[in-house]
């Protein structure tokens, strides 16, 4: 098991974001987090990756509890995630947004101009961009990308951070329906070849229905199912939840 999230709630004054919210992924799974508009999946991740600070719950990574722990420790030790909102730096070139974030890793990174244009950090950049059709671009600056181009500019720069747990919300919000199926077999392909373990936001049933092994679904930050995706497609609570809330 390399996550647990135990009983967490969060509340942002009069409103409870999340209540009690509990699940465990196994490694090397891919977990997708489903439902409507305010659910609480957002706030979930931003609380396993430490953005956000639980009221209540413990979330333990890999058997250490990092409850509470500021984002870049919980980095450190192999968690990653990417935005709702694409998260990169606009003004600087493609490979510098990966070239930042794989110098992260390194023992020295406190220093990064004595890293700068290092070949071990280079190849990892460059690799990780080839890998998402990005390689061309390398030079461009990240604003001059295409909003999907960005978007996969994003998973790079978490994947740079050699993460063993990656948590991408919602990675193709915006993108056409061609995109969407290249960009999730992408995802999939990546996820099994370096052996890592997807947690997932994604608004697109398909996609969801598509790529996951198992699926958590939330509505007004509580947990209503969990299950396989063939159960969760026919569970009542679930089509109540959409069909009463809308899908996000």
């Amino acid at each position: 098991m390399i996550l647990e999230v135990d009983a967490v709630s969060k509340r942002f004054g009069a409103l409870t974001a999340l209540n009690r919210v509990g699940f465990a992924v196994d490694e090397g799974q891919i977990f997708s987090v489903i439902g409507p508009n305010g659910a609480g999946k957002s706030t979930l991740f931003n609380v396993v990756s430490g953005l956000f600070a639980p009221d209540a719950g413990r979330v333990r990574f890999r058997g250490v509890d990092i409850t509470g722990l500021p984002p870049e420790r919980v980095n450190r030790l192999g968690l990653a995630k990417t935005f709702q909102i694409t998260n990169i730096f606009p003004e600087i070139s493609v490979l510098d947004n990966v070239r930042v974030a794989a110098q992260s890793r390194t023992p020295e990174s406190g220093r990064l101009a004595s890293l700068w244009r290092r070949p071990d950090v280079d190849g990892v950049a460059c690799a990780l961009l080839e890998t998402f059709g990005l390689g061309a671009r390398r030079d461009a600056h990240a604003r001059d990308l295409s909003h999907g181009e960005q978007r996969y500019l994003e998973i790079c720069v978490a994947l740079a951070t050699d993460p063993r747990l990656l948590l991408l919300d919602e990675p193709t919000a915006g993108m056409t329906p061609g995109e969407t199926r290249d960009a999730t077999a992408l995802v999939r392909k990546v996820v099994l070849e370096r052996g890592l373990t997807l947690l997932l936001i994604e608004h697109d049933m398909s996609v969801v229905m598509g790529i996951s092994d198992r699926v958590a679904v939330l509505h007004f930050g509580e947990k209503i199912a969990e299950g396989t995706p063939e159960a969760i497609r026919s569970d009542p609570r679930v089509i109540e939840a959409y069909l009463g809330g809308g899908d996000d």
